[in-house]
């Protein structure tokens, strides 16, 4: 079963590895913002925009200022799980997401067990004074699209 997506969604898969897990078997609960870190990640490169580029030019970072997180279910080594991220509101220099972390399950209505939620607020930085700067207008026009 496919999970429906809104237009402003992305999602990545994800493997559970050994080194994710704590000594009880189950993912470490830090670890899941390193996956969520990763879904931003690849969408922000998707969209067309290397986090390595925009560092060198116009100088820009994205920093993250504030999450909340439910951990609803553990993961466990070996499961495959679908990372996602929706845009939910841009601003001047921020980006608020919705974020998941789901596995898929036959035996739940709609196909997927729903593992982490949460929301993420993200910033622009400049890179060199970390200081709090305006999304440049070439990335927040192509942002707000996405909304």
């Amino acid at each position: 079963m496919k999970h429906q997506q809104s237009p402003n969604a992305f999602a990545i898969t994800i493997r559970i590895y050994y080194e994710d897990t704590d000594a009880g078997g189950v993912v470490y609960y830090a670890n899941y913002l390193k996956f969520l870190e990763r879904c931003r990640s690849e969408w922000l490169r998707s969209i067309g925009h290397d986090q390595t580029d925009l560092l060198r030019d116009p100088g820009i970072a994205f920093v993250v200022r504030s999450v909340s997180l439910e951990f609803l279910k553990p993961a466990r080594l070996d499961e495959q799980l679908t990372v996602s991220l929706e845009v939910e509101k841009t601003t001047r220099s921020q980006i608020f997401f919705r974020q998941h972390i789901r596995r898929s399950s036959p035996l739940v209505e709609g196909g997927w067990d729903e593992m982490t939620s949460g929301k993420i607020q993200i910033v622009c930085v400049d890179s060199a004074k970390m200081k709090i700067v305006s999304i440049p207008a070439f990335l927040r026009s192509k942002l707000e699209t996405l909304q």
